[in-house]
């Protein structure tokens, strides 16, 4: 039987969750669970592994490239996807990456494969694939589930909402439920907590939206509404730690240069939060528990892709820095990390 506490409990107390068999500490709002893993373990820090793209169009490339994000430096090489393709949905745990979807020229697919972060090589067959063949949609993970929200079928933008387990090969994805507006991110996006998916921006038909929705990961059912973008982000890019989410880039039709902040727990629209140094749209974006880095894109100087990796502190009101340079120029890359927010 269980008792209630005698006292309410004060920041940093400690108690062991007999229903989830993990200890937890409690931060002075809420539990929280005390993690035993971290990316350090795994690869020396978190590694933002980067897939695909889009070169001179039709041309995709089935490259995988790495950086260590606690760092700065240019990327390097880690290995191929299975084919020439952009605009993945993307997922991780610790151990492992999940890259599903995607278009490759002619085609959208429903496939999906995997590649173990911490050893260079080239990706796996899943052996199972997504309920609909789609790409260039939402991502979010926690460290036992992938969730892959909207994108285009090549047809119409979509408001399917599916899952894997990410440790479970040779199972297919299974209907979550569905997004609030039907719509495709047209940039990488992966905003979690641990318990949290949380979807913003994008294009529906004939227009770009503000509009944030979330689904709680560990659940189905339907997205809600969460609040407004400062903007109305086409091609947005958006990754997260455990609190904060970022949305940077973009365009509706003009180029944005300026970044959004939200934090995940609360519902609410966006803040401004600093601006790119370089001026992005249809790019790349994963984070570390500390930062958050934005790669490659489309630039309207031209417009052309670039090879620009740039990042800034989660902490930071201030604009991005220069990480970098990714092996070529390319739009549409899509990054997954070992330190994301939902781990």
């Amino acid at each position: 039987m269980e008792y209630p506490s005698l006292d309410t409990a004060k920041a940093g107390a400690i108690r062991f969750n007999t229903d989830g068999n993990h200890l937890e500490i409690y931060d002075g709002n809420q539990w929280v669970i005390i993690v035993g893993d971290s990316p350090f373990l795994h690869t020396g820090g978190t590694r933002a592994v980067i897939a695909g793209g889009k070169l001179t169009h039709p041309a995709r490339q089935n490259v995988i490239q790495f950086v260590n994000m606690d760092t700065t430096g240019n990327a390097v090489d880690f290995g191929d996807v299975l084919n020439a393709s952009s605009g993945f949905f993307t997922a991780a745990s610790r151990t492992r990456g999940i890259y599903a979807g995607a278009y490759t020229p002619g085609t959208y697919t429903n496939s999906i494969e995997f590649i173990t972060i911490a050893s260079q090589g080239n990706s796996t067959d899943f052996g199972a694939d997504l309920s609909v063949a789609r790409g260039n949609g939402w991502s979010a993970s926690s460290s036992t589930r992938g969730i892959f929200a909207g994108g285009f079928d090549g047809g119409d933008r979509s408001t399917v909402i599916d899952y894997i387990t990410i440790a479970s090969t040779g199972t297919a994805a299974i209907d979550f439920g569905d997004l609030v507006q039907k719509g495709l991110c047209g940039g990488s996006s992966q905003v979690q907590s641990k318990t949290r998916a949380v979807f913003g921006g994008g294009d529906t038909p004939g227009a770009k939206v503000n509009l944030i929705q979330y689904v709680t990961i560990s659940t189905l059912g339907n997205a809600a509404d969460f609040g407004d973008l400062n903007e109305l982000r086409g091609s947005v890019s958006a990754a997260s730690n455990a609190v904060t989410g970022i949305y940077g880039g973009g365009a509706s039709p003009t180029y944005f240069k300026s970044m959004d902040k939200i934090t995940i727990s609360t519902l609410g629209n966006a803040v401004e939060y600093g601006d790119l140094a370089e001026v992005i749209a249809s790019f790349g974006s994963g984070a570390s528990p500390t930062r958050i880095l934005f790669a490659g894109g489309y630039s309207p100087a031209g417009p052309a892709k670039v090879d620009v990796m740039q990042y800034k502190q989660f902490a930071s009101s201030g604009d991005t820095i220069d990480f970098g340079d990714l092996l070529g120029a390319a739009a549409l890359v899509f990054p997954l990390t070992n330190g994301h927010g939902g781990l």
